[in-house]
């Protein structure tokens, strides 16, 4: 399940619980800080250099996409994102171009998806109702 944010609207911080794999290079331990939508703080602990070139591409410091994974089926991480975002109890976002069909207007080089783990103590608010918690939407 996907959408493209309102590109103004990401405020807060994320920590990612998956490395983000770009270019088969892996980035560990992924924390961004968002600000009006623009990432306006960002570290790895791992390929750090990496994420900071990748930020300096145009249009790579915002959020093309936003998701949430649905399928239960698939139980481990593989390192092929095509798979991976699928991953039952996780949310990925995309810095970058957005997809066509969400109608977003972020324009980009990249599309970088980035996993993280909601399976214990996460958790999802629309117009500030929980409706996701711990990995599973609430009925």
């Amino acid at each position: 399940m996907f959408t493209g944010p309102i590109e103004n609207s990401a405020n807060g911080t994320i920590r990612f619980t998956y490395p983000g794999i770009f270019s088969g290079r892996e980035v560990e331990d992924i924390k961004l800080t968002f600000k009006n939508g623009k990432v306006v703080k960002a570290s790895a602990a791992k390929g750090d250099e990496l994420l900071q070139e990748l930020l300096k591409i145009e249009g790579a410091n915002r959020i093309g996409e936003a998701a949430i994974g649905t399928n239960y089926g698939i139980t481990r991480f593989t390192k092929v994102m095509l798979f991976d975002e699928k991953i039952g109890g996780t949310i990925h976002i995309a810095l970058g171009a957005s997809i066509p069909e969400s109608e977003g207007l972020n324009k980009s080089a990249i599309h970088w998806d980035i996993l993280k783990d909601m399976k214990k103590d996460g958790e999802i608010y629309a117009d500030s109702e929980l409706f996701y918690k711990n990995g599973k939407f609430l009925k």
